[in-house]
This record gives structure tokens, sequence and C-alpha cells, in this order.
């Protein structure tokens, strides 16, 4: 599929809400599977020290749960502390453990089919690993964020290259975390600490950079996630502003997302279930239940929606965008000084 020369944007509109906190416990990353399946990674931090509820939660688009994955249903696959997970072409799932510093690799129904990754700071080891993203050719780019670096292997485990290193310069990175990899291979790095979005070639060569910290527009407060769709727009899981922020392919702002939640079908038949969680309802502010608390992830499919996981408040929101893609003989030249009208 060939970028657009240019867009209407006709706008952006929420959709639904996927999860609850009976369903989806603490979610912190969301894969989007064939035959509309969703994966929600479910992972408790509230007590390190101890062990806490992690598995993959399988739901329809409906928000009909299909089944789970790991956790105390599987005596093979036993995630510690998860962050992302992708799928291969054959829908099986890869998933980046910090605390065990491997990626572990599972089929859809949760079998086990294996997993590599050795922890330290040599090639091909790794510390911490967070963000983790295919390209075209099904190679698995790794977020190392303890060792502040990015490194390249294939799907099997076998190092391909590294680049980074800790620090402020472009290139450097200070405990990244989210990862992206667009439809042409370009790579996009959530430079957490650091406070921006970093993009680079396929080999590592720095591209251009976007977000400086602060809370005003454009600006960024601990970004842990990156999606890019594709149109070549970027979306920015921008945790510590508790937003999600739209860029165009070259880093202009565009909006940002705060939340719209409504309630979600497994959040209402909870909510029915419980008295007292009616009452608090009743008397609740409902503007504050909408927005987005902790927004650890973001996602996009090939349908245009954009999955924001709403870790705080135990769902998944989504939104639907909508555009009309343009060439370039169905709008005027650039202007120097451009206003733009409504109707």
């Amino acid at each position: 599929m060939t970028r657009p020369h240019a867009m209407l944007r006709a706008g952006f509109p929420y959709v639904k809400c996927l999860g609850s906190r009976n369903v989806t416990f603490f979610p912190i990353d969301v894969a989007i599977g064939k035959e509309d399946r969703v994966y929600i990674i479910c992972r408790s931090e509230r007590a390190l020290d101890m062990p806490q509820p992690t598995w993959i939660v399988v739901l329809t688009q409906d928000d009909e749960e299909l089944g789970r994955v790991g956790g105390n249903r599987s005596k093979e696959v036993q995630f510690e502390w998860p962050v992302m997970m992708i799928l291969d072409k054959d829908e099986n799932l890869y998933v980046s453990d910090e605390a065990n510093h491997c990626i572990w690799i599972t089929n859809r129904e949760g079998e086990f089919l294996g997993k590599w990754g050795e922890y330290g700071s040599g090639d091909g080891q790794i510390n911490r690993p967070a963000g983790i993203a295919f390209d075209s050719e099904d190679n698995m780019y790794i977020v190392d964020s303890l060792n502040h670096r990015i490194q390249k292997f294939t799907k099997d485990g076998e190092f391909l290259l590294k680049w980074g290193e800790h620090g402020t310069d472009n290139g450097q990175f200070n405990m990244p975390w989210g990862i992206t990899v667009d439809e042409l291979g370009d790579v996009y790095i959530a430079d957490w600490r650091n406070d921006r979005i970093q993009k680079f070639t396929a080999e590592g060569d720095f591209i251009f950079s976007l977000g400086t910290p602060g809370t005003g527009n454009g600006e960024l407060n601990r970004p842990s996630g990156v999606a890019v769709d594709m149109d070549g727009d970027i979306y920015v899981a921008d945790l510590g502003n508790n937003r999600v922020q739209m860029f165009t392919s070259e880093g202009r702002y565009l909006q940002k997302f705060l939340g719209d939640a409504t309630l979600s079908n497994s959040s209402r038949e909870f909510a029915l279930n419980n008295l007292k969680g009616l009452r608090l309802r009743e008397m609740a502010n409902l503007e504050e239940a909408k927005l987005l608390r902790d927004p650890r992830s973001v996602k996009v499919d090939d349908q245009g929606r954009l999955y924001i996981v709403d870790y705080g408040s135990f769902r998944v929101q989504v939104y639907q965008k909508d555009v009309v893609r343009l060439g370039p003989d169905q709008l005027a030249d650039p202007v120097r000084s451009p206003t733009m009208e409504t109707s």
C-alpha cells in the first residue's frame, strides 16, 4: 500500500471499550489477531515481591472471552513481568518478559513452543527486554531497556545487529520502552526517560526525533508506547500525561486522545451483579470515569482502528480513524501562513 499524498481528516471517533476489572486486570499491551481476536497482556504490579496474576486474555471484538494463555492455566508458560506481545504470520505469540530476560513463544491456544534469551550486556544478551517488533522479513527488534540499546534478531533468537548506548544525544537512549516498525522498514523507539520518540532506518541510522519534556501539545512525559499506521501517522502513549498523542509522518503534532470510555459488555455484566458498585457509579463523576489512566501501550490495525491500553482502568479504549486519502491533484499548493476554516 502506497502512502497517500495528503488526507482529508474527517475525524477519529471513539468506538468502544474492551475488557473490565474482572477480565483484563492491569492490561499492559494488546495485539490484534485474525478473525477479530484481540490478545491482551494482564499484569499486576501492586506488589512485585509477591506472585501476581499474569496471563494473556483472548477476547473477540465484541468483548467475549475466548480463553487465556499462561498463568495458572499452563505449567510450561509462566510469564513473570511480560511487557509487549507481537504475532507472527501464523498467529504464534512472542512475548517479552523483563524479569526473565527472555522471549516466550506460544501458539494462539497457549501451547508452549519455546523461549530464548540470555541475561547480560554482550552481543545478543539482554537486560530487561521491553518492546518487541517484527519487520517484513520476520526479524525481531528488541528494546534492550537497561542496556539502553536496540538489538535485532531472527525470530529464532540469532543475533544480527545492535545500536545505541546510554545518553541524551541522537541515537542514544535512557531506558527505552516501546517500539514499532512501519511498512517501509523504519524503526520507532519510545525513549522513555528522554521524553521523546526516535526514528531510525532498519540498520540503526538516526532519521529524526519528536517530542520534548513537558505537558503541552507535542510534548511528552515518559512515553511508553508507539505505533505507526499505514498512512504514516504516529501514535504515542504519553504515559505521564495520561493521554495518547498523534503526529504526522514528519513529526508534526495533530491531536490528542484523553479518553472517552463507555462501559464494555463485560463491565456492564459485572456492574449489574455488584450492588455496591452500582451505587458508587450512581454517585460518581462520570466525566472522570471516561478518561485515560496510565496508558501503557498503543496499537493500530489494518482497518484504521486505534487501541489504547488503559492500564489504570483495566480496559482497552478503541477509536476509528476516518480519512479520505488524496492525490496531488486534489488539493491546492502549500501556503505560507495556513489557517483552517470549518464547515
